[in-house]
């Protein structure tokens, strides 16, 4: 007897397991145009915010400790993100103490005092989006 309900049983969960799956199955089957679509808008908008850094000096040459001003934009970083300045030194990226907050237009300014002399490879980071590299010969 005890053989004969738990055949019963597992007979009943096997169709009913099997009706649910033929359901999802049609409800899955009208439903997958709206499920691809909205990751495809999401990977369109993320492209169209692709983040990205410009930044422009207010001289190209300085004395050693003479302030100037990095100036730039920063799309797709939220207003009230940090953009720092780096400077290529022996062949590797540094971070300098010198960093300034995006504002709600999505631009930065930024004053600087370098005393490496030389010419001076820079750029402006957030994260890992890096503005292009710009020279600031100190003399």
């Amino acid at each position: 007897m005890i053989s004969k309900r738990r055949s019963l049983r597992v007979a009943v969960v096997g169709v009913l397991g099997t009706a649910s799956l033929a359901l999802a199955g049609t409800a899955m089957a009208d439903a997958p145009a709206t499920h691809t679509a909205a990751p495809v808008a999401v990977a369109q908008h993320a492209q169209a915010v692709k983040a990205g850094i410009t930044a422009k000096p207010s001289v190209t040459s300085v004395r050693a400790w003479q302030e100037f001003r990095v100036t730039g934009r920063a799309t797709g970083i939220k207003a009230g993100g940090k953009v720092t300045l780096q400077q290529k030194q022996h062949g590797k990226w540094v971070g300098l103490p010198a960093s300034t907050p995006v504002s709600r237009t999505g631009s930065y300014s930024l004053r600087v005092k370098l005393g490496l002399k030389g010419k001076n490879e820079l750029r402006m980071v957030n994260g890992r989006t890096a503005s292009p590299v710009f020279d600031v010969t100190v003399r």
